[in-house]
């Protein structure tokens, strides 16, 4: 799509938008009876190049070309939301004081990119009626376990004893309070620069288990864990701190943003926890990424919540079916609005479930969801899927559930 034609689908697209009735912040009801804002989101993932850039070393005209079509496609769409992630690994997609420019824009970490990437996706996002999200990953630091392979300025590299290997990776250690600032303070200085309209969270705090391996923050738990009666309950409220500073943080700097957690769709199983979920999950984000996810939103910690729903109707260990109506329970009351994440990637892949091979697999998702009013729209993951719909199935939810455009939710 030519940059004319770009201009003029902005256009239309904008007065699209500024015809809807808005919700008002007091009852949360549009004008005339019309619907609540419905979340129509898409994930744009930076880490390795897996949707934008497409692959490292384009030319800044090149970068900003594939973004735009990102944002047109979800525009096109009607979806109505972006989440776009700026800092993939203890790295940036703006100029950071903090941070170095990201590695997955030029090839070499540090090296400017010659252009203003998030400055140029929120002012292009919003000219289409798109809000945007800053999606933010607060510990890893890469995806090899070499401190050297790093740019030498690395605060990974200037404070060593912040970092943990573990899985052939580095993280940040989250029990540390310096650690924990320091990330809240990279983070927040995009919020502060850029008029975003939320911050964005995915599934990763403590990293996922590794078989046979264990998370060595010995140390850390020594100095830090006093008063608590096991390491596990000491980790959760390392990441539930992160949580309420994040959350309060945000607030202070930009009072209109919102503020997110897309985590693992499993809390806890029923057979670990009565107030569990019915299914199977080898992987609880309670117990294993000591994420308290529906403490979140029980205590109204977070503005919404995106539970990677990423199975299908009728999956034995984890159904879709079934998560819907226990995560519906969760927000029930709560202030935290909740929108459901959608495997779109799975849709097509000859690797996955007969039920994936379906058009209308994603579509159903959507109807079941339709039944709990706590759900309140949902997110796509991700982005070069929604541009090559390989079986047809997010043109089959946009037929079969937005025939017209939507407001954001604020």
């Amino acid at each position: 799509m030519g940059r004319v034609s770009r201009r003029a689908f902005a256009v239309a697209a904008l007065s699209a938008f500024t015809m809807m009735p808005r919700a008002s912040a007091a009852t949360g009801r549009g004008g005339g009876g019309a619907p609540d804002p419905e979340m129509r989101g898409v994930w744009i993932a930076s880490v390795a190049n897996r949707d934008w850039p497409s692959k490292p070393g384009l030319t800044a005209s090149q970068q900003r070309d594939e973004l735009l079509t990102h944002l047109d496609t979800a525009a096109g769409n009607r979806l109505n939301t972006v989440f776009l992630q700026v800092r993939p690994t203890a790295d940036a997609l703006w100029r950071s004081p903090y941070e170095p420019w990201s590695q997955y824009l030029t090839g070499t970490q540090g090296k400017d990119p010659g252009w203003d990437p998030l400055g140029t996706a929120v002012q292009e996002a919003h000219a289409r009626g798109l809000r945007l999200h800053a999606w933010f990953n607060p510990y890893r630091v890469a995806a090899h376990a070499d401190p050297t392979r790093l740019v030498a300025s690395h605060p990974a590299r200037e404070n060593p004893d912040w970092v943990v290997t573990y899985g052939g990776k580095l993280f940040y250690n989250p029990g540390l309070p310096e650690v924990r600032a320091f990330v809240e303070d990279a983070m927040l200085d995009a919020v502060t620069k850029y008029p975003v309209d939320g911050v964005h969270f995915d599934d990763y705090f403590y990293p996922y288990p590794v078989a046979g391996q264990s998370f060595d923050d010995d140390a850390a738990y020594e100095e830090h864990g006093g008063g608590f009666p096991d390491r596990a309950a000491w980790r959760r409220d390392n990441i539930d701190r992160l949580v309420r500073e994040t959350a309060d943080r945000v607030k202070e700097v930009r009072p209109d943003a919102c503020f997110g957690i897309s985590p693992f769709g499993v809390w806890r199983n029923a057979a670990t926890d009565p107030l569990g979920s019915d299914t199977r999950a080898g992987v609880e984000t309670y117990d294993d990424l000591h994420a308290d996810t529906r403490k979140w939103v029980r205590e109204g910690w977070i503005d919404y919540i995106v539970p990677q729903l990423y199975w299908n109707i009728g999956f034995a260990a984890a159904d879709y079916a079934k998560l819907v109506p226990w995560w519906a329970e969760v927000a029930s009351g709560s202030p935290t609005q909740l929108y459901v994440g959608e495997a779109l990637y799975k849709a097509g892949d000859p690797a996955q479930p007969a039920a994936w091979q379906e058009t209308g697999e994603l579509s159903r998702h959507l109807t079941l969801a339709a039944g709990y009013p706590q759900v309140r729209g949902h997110a796509y993951f991700a982005a070069r899927d929604v541009a090559a719909d390989r079986i047809g199935a997010m043109a089959r939810v946009v037929a079969d559930h937005y025939g017209q455009p939507a407001p954001p939710p604020r």
